[in-house]
């Protein structure tokens, strides 16, 4: 296990900044997930922590020693491949085995002919293949060791590739979108696996996904990542429940958050679709944004109104889309008893809790609001 410090890490290519100064501590044990859109910058710095890349400025800490211009192997992190990095010509077992025989035999021994006829090689090769058995037991492919990678499945191949990284006790697992390739119901299975091998292990997790859903269901924390940017790290239900910025809100939740534009009136009150909040701030009067979250949306009820435009009925829940006049808006409203779903083309009454609101400023920051009113919103809005 291992305790991994990023200090001011900077990356550009052809004078493009790719990272612009992240700064982030990674626990002892800990299962963090880097996620944000393509582009963000997320593998690069998984890359840098592997020492595949080196940054162009700036200090990576293990355990509280700099290991930047240290060789990768020097650093003993185990990284799992998007495209699993498996040899083709080599059996399961062999390639599971293949960090174990270059850290443990000698050249000498290494030498196909020669080292297979060393004593010293035979004792080594039996406690290599103890190693190996172990690990397969533990990742269910006991019955797969003789196996190539063409005669495996995409799910047992990554269970490979995991064990492979394993069987080198690393400090860290580094994890490269190692479910992008994989079907959606097998993807399910396999972030239980992971999550599940990572509270047998108690190690340390670094985990790169594009995939929101598979940041939340296994990650210890998470850091979402912006345009080179770290903009907002913690829990999931914090990230989720607290976003500090827009984007945060936006990229985390399916379906995603209901923004609504709103005002900012000089005593502090909030209006928005025309309606005054029982919600007020302290924050200098202007534009806002208002942010709610579909299952907060409360449907049957309500100073709003909106036609439903589409209905995504999904057996125990389904989603109502609502078109807003005036200014022109589509929210999405999360319906828990479809029993009770609303006809296609009708006019909906809506609101919502003053807690279920998340005000944002101009330029996308949080802005702290104080509850005038602890009733859910009942005034009538002309909309």
């Amino acid at each position: 296990m291992a305790q991994i410090e990023l200090s001011a890490i900077r990356k550009s290519f052809d004078g493009t900044d790719v990272l612009k100064g992240i700064d982030f501590r990674i626990e002892d044990g800990e299962f963090i997930s880097l996620v944000g859109p393509s582009g963000c910058g997320k593998s690069t710095l998984l890359r840098i922590i592997a020492g595949l890349e080196p940054q162009n400025s700036g200090q990576i800490r293990i355990d509280g020693v700099a290991v930047d211009g240290i060789r990768p192997s020097a650093r003993n992190l185990a990284m799992v491949f998007q495209s699993y990095a498996l040899y083709p010509h080599l059996s399961t077992f062999d390639n599971i085995a293949v960090p174990l025989r270059m850290r443990r035999l000698s050249a000498i021994e290494r030498l196909p002919l020669l080292g297979a006829l060393l004593p010293s090689r035979r004792a080594k090769e039996r406690l290599i293949s103890a190693d190996i058995a172990g690990i397969a037991e533990q990742l269910d492919i006991a019955p797969l060791l003789r196996r190539k990678p063409g005669q495996l499945s995409g799910g047992q191949r990554q269970r490979v590739a995991v064990g492979r990284a394993m069987v080198r006790e690393p400090r860290a697992f580094l994890f490269d979108e190692p479910l992008s390739n994989l079907d959606a119901k097998l993807r399910v299975h396999m972030r239980a696996e992971l999550a599940e091998l990572h509270r047998r292990l108690n190690a340390t997790f670094v985990y790169v996904t594009h995939d929101q859903a598979e940041a939340m269901t296994m990650s210890s924390r998470i850091a979402v990542m912006m345009a080179g940017e770290l903009i907002q790290a913690g829990t999931p239900a914090e990230i989720y429940n607290d976003p500090a910025d827009i984007r945060v809100a936006e990229f985390i939740g399916s379906p995603k958050i209901n923004i609504l534009p709103g005002r900012i009136r000089k005593d502090g009150g909030i209006d928005v679709l025309g309606t005054a909040l029982k919600l007020a701030c302290g924050a200098t009067a202007g534009d806002c944004r208002v942010g709610v979250r579909p299952e907060r949306i409360e449907l049957g009820t309500g100073p709003f109104s909106g036609t439903v435009v589409h209905l995504e009925n999904l057996g125990a829940e389904a989603f109502v889309h609502l078109a807003i006049e005036g200014p022109a808006l589509r929210l999405i409203a999360r319906l828990a008893d479809v029993r009770h779903m609303p006809v296609m083309g009708s006019r909906a009454a809506f609101g919502f809790a003053p807690d279920a609101v998340r005000i944002f400023d101009s330029a996308g920051r949080r802005i702290e609001l104080r509850l005038e009113q602890s009733e859910r919103i009942r005034e009538h809005a002309h909309v």
